[in-house]
Formats: C-alpha cells, structure tokens, sequence
C-alpha cells in the first residue's frame, strides 16, 4: 500500500513522522556503508600498485643520490689534487731559484782569492751557503751525483763529449752544473761533460 499523500501543492509527500533522504544524505549513508569484498580487493590491489610504485621511486632516488655523493667525491678529489699540484709546482718553482742562488755562492767559493782564506768575509759566505744547503735538505732537495758516473739520461744533460780512453764509453768526467732532485723527482738534472772512448 503506497503510503505517500498528495500534498496542498500536488506532490507526493511522506506520511507525518518520515521524510525523504535528501541526495547528500543518500552518498553518506553509501560511505558509511561497508565496501564489499570486490571493493575491498580492488582497493587493495589499487594501493600495492601505489607502494610497488613508491619503493620504485625511493629507489631511483637512492641510487641518484648515491650517483650524486660519488661525483661530488670525485671532484673534491680532484680538486685536492690540483690544488697540491699548484702548491707542488710553486713550491718547486721557488727551490729552483733557491738552488740557483746556491750555484752563485758555490761560483763564489770556488773563485775566492786565495789572501781572502781565514777572513771573516769569506767565512761570512761559507756560512752563508751552509744555511743555504740546509734549507734546500729540509725541504727534500740533495745534489745529484755525477762525477765519474755513467751517464744518465734522467739525471744528466750532456753539454759535451770528450775524447778519452782513460774511463768508458759515456761516463761523465766534468759537472758544469750541479743537479738536484727532490725527493723522487729531478728538479733539475746535471750539466755534464761525458767520455767518448776513441774509435766509438
């Protein structure tokens, strides 16, 4: 039996005490509803899809931050190296006057008159250049040796060859120059004049 009235406006209307729900009223009660087991395995499978997702894009974001990290270790590595490059050379540039001003004072020595020996002045001098040495030793700089040794292209620069059958072939006889290494390294190789064993 259709319990609706007809109203003074010609509408239908719920008898006294009930009421239509209104739309809004209608998608609430749907929410509050309990979704069925359909449902329930779609929106399952809908947020695995979202978590496989999300474990896919921390991980890409992992490995570029780890990309990122090794590049940014790279270059301060590199840039450590260049920067003690730059100092090394500078460093090496500055002994290399240091020793030339050494080769001035051994020039001085050598060519002392001989009325000069014992004088304070010439003692000045000696003094002078035995500070010199210990600067250049502290800072890893020894004269290379030359005299009476074969020649050696890494260490020596031949200047001059002389004609000789009193040592062998390519032994260095004279030093016009004194070289220095530093450390491992030729800072800076002999000047020397080397045997030529005649018939050779």
């Amino acid at each position: 039996m259709d319990e609706t009235r007809e109203g003074p406006d010609g509408l239908h209307v719920a008898p006294a005490g009930r009421r239509h729900r209104t739309r809004a009223e209608e998608r609430i009660a749907a929410l509050e509803a309990p979704p069925s087991r359909a449902e329930l395995l779609a929106r399952t499978e809908e947020l695995e899809r979202e978590l496989e997702a999300a474990r896919q894009e921390a991980g890409e974001s992992k490995v570029a931050w780890q990309r990122t990290a090794a590049d940014f270790a790279n270059f301060r590595r590199r840039t450590e190296q260049e920067r003690e490059a730059t100092l090394g050379l500078a460093s090496e540039l500055l002994l290399l006057k240091v020793v030339t001003l050494a080769d001035d004072f051994d020039r001085a020595l050598v060519s002392a008159p001989a009325e000069l020996a014992g004088s304070g002045w010439l003692e000045g001098i000696e003094a002078i250049d035995r500070k010199l040495r210990q600067l250049l030793e502290s800072e890893g700089v020894t004269p290379l040796e030359a005299q009476g040794r074969p020649f050696d292209p890494r260490e020596h620069e031949a200047v001059s060859q002389v004609e000789t059958a009193e040592v062998p072939d390519d032994t260095v006889i004279s030093e016009l120059q004194r070289g220095y290494r530093i450390r491992d390294r030729i800072l800076r190789p002999a000047l020397v004049s080397v045997a030529k064993n005649p018939g050779h």
